[in-house]
């Protein structure tokens, strides 16, 4: 893994500010990991893509996240203080081409990536980003061994082919188990470390930003000479302003 430079890290952050998060996560990684080409990136199944983040969110800011939650029962804040390896989940299978047996039915299917992420974006609702990523990712489908459309297969059918998608790849899908003091409630919540990343870059982006921006005026240093200092540096310059 590539360490970010502060000149990388504003590239990036300047690049993906506009952009929908399965394209921000493509960007941190094209970065933080430059011998794996665009394609590679772009194909691995949601969960892979997402233990790199985790990495690349370890090697930037350490292994323990701090985050603030609202109880949906009765509106209480909660903060929330977990660790990396608490969130880090082994991949049941990872052979890229799965497939079942149902019914009468054979699927051969593969996990869904960001390629797939870019094609349900185009659709309108969650019906029709459903049907366009079993489209994708279903390339198998008989029954009694004559080939079958995606569309004929019956409801009890996709939904135990999606499940088993989530079994083999259970880091696309992490849920934090949480319990309110105030009134007892407990429920499930997502955590997405795309979203949960980029907040901290975009921080972290801001500061460098402002740092920039005090010793340049202070000293009359150009911006690139400033990024390229180490970021104690530049907070030593700016403590000694202070003073």
């Amino acid at each position: 893994m590539h360490d970010l430079t502060a000149s990388e890290l504003l590239t990036v952050w300047e690049r993906g500010r506009s952009q929908p998060s399965y394209r921000q996560a493509l960007l941190m990684l094209s970065v933080a990991f430059p011998e794996r080409t665009a394609e590679d990136l772009a194909s691995m199944s949601v969960g892979r893509r997402d233990t790199l983040l985790l990495s690349l969110r370890e090697r930037l800011f350490g292994q323990r996240l701090e985050s603030i939650t609202d109880c949906p029962s009765c509106g209480e804040k909660l903060d929330l203080c977990f660790n990396i390896f608490d969130i880090r989940l082994e991949s049941e299978d990872e052979d890229p081409q799965l497939s079942l047996k149902l019914g009468g039915y054979e699927i051969g299917f593969k996990l869904p990536d960001s390629n797939d992420l870019t094609a349900i974006a185009a659709g309108t609702d969650y019906g029709q980003g459903r049907e366009i990523l079993l489209d994708r990712c279903l390339t198998e489908v008989r029954l009694d061994g004559k080939n079958q459309p995606v569309s004929t297969l019956p409801e009890e059918v996709v939904d135990t082919v999606i499940k088993r998608m989530a079994d083999a790849d259970p880091q696309a899908d992490v849920q934090l188990s949480l319990d309110c003091p105030t009134c007892r409630h407990h429920w499930l919540a997502i955590f997405d470390i795309v979203s949960f990343l980029w907040r901290e870059i975009d921080s972290l982006a801001k500061r460098i930003l402002g740092e920039a921006h005090i010793l340049a005026r202070s000293y009359g240093w150009r911006e690139a000479d400033i990024l390229a200092m180490s970021a104690l540096r530049r907070q030593l310059y700016i403590e000694m302003l202070a003073k």
